[in-house]
């Protein structure tokens, strides 16, 4: 799937390549004993084997394998698949489950509030690859006018991100999120105080209450929230979006974008 480039991750996972996990490699090992036991020369149970056939069997299976590596690059690559329509699964009942959290009456919108499909965008105003699909995403709402976005302040990358989001939902209640948030995403990325309270006061805010409003309890449970939701959810990072019933790891690029709320949009 095309990507603007990965998440940035969080969490004790800072990596998703393509490793085998420890489910995956228990699954190979089954494989491969399975392999053993077609390989038997009698239709016998695993612990009647004797010393002498046991030897005979891991010594075929060795040549097999080294004749012929696809082998076990299928075997991987069919565990892979296997093991990403699990996940899949488990988190598009995981979406279903949350429905009522993912998309809350305080949540800030932008395109169109009554639109007939919603992307829910979990970012960080620091991660450069949030920052990179800005563009790809308002030139997305400026064709297709009946979409709904609804943001999801997670701020995962230390202090400075915390005081971003702060600043957007301390913005929100002087009707300010959109521009604030604007304003923000490209503030350098050790983001201060001070530079917050001055775009405030450029976009014509009241910084004071702004600062007031960023330490109000009400602000921090959003942002706990929002942190709950993304661990039930399974998100490793930003952006994730949440399109329909499936979630999207990282920036996506225009066409794909179109192609995957084209597909949401006919129930796909």
């Amino acid at each position: 799937m095309p990507r603007l480039a990965n998440p940035c991750f969080w969490g004790p996972t800072t990596h998703r390549g393509p490793e085998i996990s420890n489910a995956m490699k228990t699954m190979l090992r089954g494989a491969l004993l399975t392999t053993l036991l077609l390989a038997a020369p009698s239709l016998v149970r695993a612990d009647e084997f004797t010393p002498a056939q046991r030897a005979a069997i891991i010594a075929i299976v060795r040549d097999a394998l080294k004749n012929d590596p696809s082998i076990l690059r299928d075997a991987v690559t069919a565990l892979q698949a296997d093991e990403g329509e699990q996940t899949k699964a488990a988190t598009r009942a995981a979406i279903a489950e949350t429905h009522d959290t993912l998309v809350r009456p305080e949540d800030p919108v932008a395109g169109n509030p009554k639109g007939d499909v919603t992307i829910v965008e979990f970012f960080d105003t620091r991660c450069p690859y949030c920052r990179k699909m800005e563009p790809v995403m308002t030139q997305f709402l400026g064709q297709d006018r009946n979409v709904r976005l609804v943001y999801k302040d997670l701020p995962i990358l230390g202090p400075a991100s915390t005081l971003g989001s702060k600043a957007l939902l301390a913005a929100q209640k002087q009707g300010a999120y959109e521009k604030m948030r604007d304003a923000v995403m490209k503030l350098p990325s050790e983001t201060t105080l001070p530079m917050i309270q001055a775009e405030a006061k450029r976009l014509g805010l009241d910084p004071v209450r702004l600062a007031h409003d960023m330490e109000e309890p009400s602000v921090q449970q959003r942002l706990d929230d929002n942190l709950k939701l993304a661990h039930v959810l399974g998100i490793q990072g930003t952006p994730a979006l949440v399109i329909g019933g499936d979630l999207i790891p990282g920036a996506l690029d225009l066409p794909e974008l179109q192609k995957v709320v084209a597909e949401a949009r006919k129930g796909g």
